[in-house]
């Protein structure tokens, strides 16, 4: 066969969305073989028509089948490794051994000495505190914040954060203050290992004195991880001594040479202040102190997998811990098993989705290890790989103005069921209500588009559902929403 260009047509037509096509032509047949390739940026779709009828080799649609975010530009993603560590857990957490109930008996009249003491030291200070302010106008509120020297901040407030470290900025500056006391880790641990610093120590870019404490012990763990606080301060009221070393490190300035970021800084001193200790520093913060905190009040006794090492994720991600919270409840929902593992039939449970391929591509998709089962850490960092897709907010917008039919920025029972039935044929209405229910949040009968983006922000894994909308469109952002419809 050799091929000769059709003069009735162009050897390659433009067409609307990057499309090519080339003709080619038999000298033995009058048919004609037309090879349309689409360009289109994130997806790619071969088409192949002989003698007018059409025959479809559809390479991504199968490759979507298998990875249903392709459309999106995802190529899958690899949750990072968990530490090996758990940075919370509190070594002798119950009673144990005889030696130590022995002790506990003998030192029940030590402790009560000890509860007197302690309280005798309290109301002393409770009385001088109400002598020094004696006539003062103010009595709702004898200590004013400004007169307790504290900084308060907000942790899951970004406005109140940076306040804080302007307050820091002020009070390092000048000499009319104290140093300031700070916790570059935002928790405490158990003292073995020394987890990521906050940066509001760092930002003001002031020299650093490094304090690291240590608590030796033989029988009991004085930290507080894994354990209530009434019980930790009852155990230490029964016991003979408890032991607290302090150190103070070489001041640590920042870089005179080159500007230094804050990271950079902290991490400076972390790995001062771990050497010290002759502990590891992991990548856990704050963060994985409030999930944890979280699976207890579920009653997981089993925490390690609930913590994920933040601050690799948000250094990743650019993610919340008020996020962070909000998906472990989602995951926790799904009714993990002791390892803190989700199976299949527990996962669309929660997101309401039907058995169905799509459901078990969405499942194999976050099963990132391909082992049958999903942990958090993989639901997590799944699930924020698609929300931070460049093309996930187009393609939400993209997706309500299809499905919202009669354009009165709503979105009805009947048009959601019309909207989402061609991705999962044969959804019975029950199903239908189930789903439309998660996306309708005030509950008014109708979906808004900040229902439906809200939805779909706590709920990424669902737009895989809505896959037909944008298809063929070119989603990026520099196409208008107009051109996208």
């Amino acid at each position: 066969m050799t091929a000769a260009t059709d003069l009735r047509r162009p050897l390659i037509l433009s067409i609307a969305g990057n499309g090519l096509t080339h003709t080619f032509a038999d000298d033995n047949s009058p048919s004609h073989h037309v090879l349309t390739i689409n360009d289109h940026v994130g997806f790619s779709q071969s088409g192949i028509r002989i003698n007018q009828d059409s025959t479809s080799v559809p390479d991504d649609l199968s490759r979507m089948e298998e990875n249903p975010y392709a459309i999106l530009g995802s190529d899958g993603f690899a949750a990072p490794g968990s530490s090996t560590v758990d940075p919370f857990r509190n070594q002798t957490p119950k009673i144990q051994g005889v030696y130590e109930w022995v002790k506990m008996v003998v030192c029940v009249p030590i402790a009560l000495v000890r509860l007197v003491l302690f309280g005798l030291c309290l109301l002393i200070g409770y009385v001088a505190t109400k002598f020094a302010l004696y006539g003062w106008k103010d009595k709702q509120n004898p200590m004013p914040r400004w007169r307790c020297r504290v900084i308060y901040v907000n942790r899951f407030s970004y406005q109140s954060r940076k306040q804080a470290v302007n307050e820091i900025k002020r009070k390092a500056s000048g000499n009319r203050y104290p140093r300031v006391l700070l916790f570059p880790e935002g928790t405490t641990t158990n003292g073995r290992q020394l987890i990521s610093f906050q940066l509001g120590a760092f930002l003001p870019g002031y020299p650093i004195q490094p304090v690291v404490i240590r608590y030796p012990h033989l029988h009991f763990d004085q930290s507080w991880g894994h354990i209530a606080l009434a019980t930790l301060m009852f155990r230490m009221f029964m016991q003979f001594h408890n032991f607290m070393e302090v150190e103070y490190l070489p001041v640590i300035s920042p870089s005179k040479h080159f500007k230094e970021s804050p990271a950079r800084f902290a991490e400076r001193t972390g790995r001062a202040m771990a050497s010290a200790l002759n502990v590891v520093q992991t990548y856990h913060s704050f963060a994985d102190y409030a999930l944890l905190s979280k699976a207890v009040e579920a009653g997981h006794e089993n925490l390690s997998p609930f913590m994920v090492e933040m601050a690799q994720v948000q250094k990743l991600y650019h993610l919340s811990s008020s996020e962070a919270v909000d998906f472990l409840e989602r995951f926790l929902a799904m009714n993990p098993d002791s390892s803190g593992c989700v199976q299949y039939q527990d996962f669309i449970r929660v997101l309401r989705l039907k058995h169905s391929r799509l459901s078990e591509n969405i499942f194999g998709f976050v099963d990132a290890n391909k082992n049958g089962v999903i942990t958090f850490k993989e639901f997590l960092v799944g699930s924020i790989h698609i929300l931070k897709l460049p093309l996930f907010q187009r393609a939400c917008d993209v997706t309500f103005i299809e499905s919202d039919e009669n354009k009165d920025h709503y979105v009805s029972l009947s048009e959601f069921g019309g909207s989402i039935s061609p991705m999962i044929p044969d959804l019975a209405t029950s199903e239908i209500q189930a789903l439309f229910e998660l996306f309708d949040n005030d509950g008014d009968g109708k979906i808004s588009k900040d229902d439906f983006n809200t939805c779909l922000r706590r709920n990424p894994l669902l737009i895989a559902h809505f896959n037909h909308h944008f298809m063929h469109k070119v989603l990026d952002a520099e196409t208008s929403k107009e051109e996208m419809v």
